[in-house]
């Protein structure tokens, strides 16, 4: 399918300066690995979004363009490089995330939780948001995430339930859904946040119907985007949705009673993460 006239990616320059950074320390970012389109346009802010526990995955899901086989053993000094990299970028929010590392017995939740606190370390001013996964559900490597005190906790739901067995085969949506709610009873006051992709063959009532679960367990933040195929190997697009049902979906979900919403085709979890973690304090502190 052709992009539609309303997909438009920016193509920006100046991005060597944030790219050598990122080789200088040999870190690996879901912005290039996922091949996610914003990619010009959050290098040139600078800002990246760090991925952590190497950049091969466990998991081998139909949208993800993320390299699956067997990882290779943890770099022990990769959080601190990636909290030197932050600072060298000069970075006032940093967002880390990771692959799926089922091979590890906590998950990589304590590499986590040494990444968040060598940020702490070297940028202590900088709000820190993790985009996990979902560790089997596992109790004890959620807490030993939130014990660390990240600003904000990120796990996304991705898609609709009906679709899990495409999109996310090996995992399960209750159980996402059930680490969001842990995260927040076990740090009430830690913002969540989750987000999803559209143009998978979803409907708009089961769309709105993955808001109302997220709302059910506290999810305080949400995006929505539309999913674009990175490669010819994953998932193909089923539809390319409209500006105005975007914006129809976040008018639902500020409705419901989210903090914030982003909801736009190009849209993704870390996105202008630090303007959405703002707004949705400014929000807070409103109400």
């Amino acid at each position: 399918m052709r992009l539609p006239e309303w997909i438009k990616v920016k193509s920006l320059t100046g991005l060597h300066e944030t790219k050598q950074i990122l080789r200088d320390y040999g870190i690996a970012t879901v912005c290039e690995e996922a091949r996610c389109p914003n990619k010009g346009e959050c290098f040139s802010k600078p800002t990246a979004t760090f991925m952590i526990l190497g950049s091969v995955c466990t998991r081998n899901c139909g949208f993800c363009s993320v390299k699956s086989s067997i990882p290779k053993p943890l770099v022990e000094n990769e959080p601190e490089k990636v909290a030197i990299a932050a600072k060298r970028m000069g970075l006032k929010y940093v967002v880390i995330t990771s692959v799926t590392r089922d091979d590890l017995k906590d998950g990589g939740a304590s590499h986590f939780a040494e990444t968040v606190q060598a940020v702490r370390k070297h940028l202590p001013e900088a709000k820190i948001e993790v985009l996990t996964p979902d560790f089997k559900g596992d109790y004890n490597a959620l807490k030993t995430v939130l014990d660390s005190g990240p600003d904000v906790f990120n796990h996304n739901v991705e898609t609709v339930p009906r679709l899990y067995r495409f999109v996310r085969s090996q995992a399960d949506y209750n159980t996402s859904l059930n680490v969001l709610m842990n995260a927040k009873g076990i740090a009430p006051d830690i913002t969540t946040k989750s987000g999803l992709m559209l143009g998978l063959g979803e409907t708009f009532n089961e769309v709105v119907g993955v808001l109302k679960n997220l709302r059910d367990v506290g999810c305080d933040t949400v995006t929505i985007g539309q999913y674009l195929r990175p490669t010819k190997q994953n998932l193909p697009v089923m539809e390319y949705v409209r500006p105005e049902i975007f914006n129809e979906y976040k008018m639902i979900a500020l409705d419901l009673g989210f903090k914030y919403a982003a909801s736009a085709p190009l849209v993704r979890s870390s996105m202008n993460a630090e303007e959405m973690f703002n707004n949705s304090l400014k929000l807070t502190a409103i109400s």
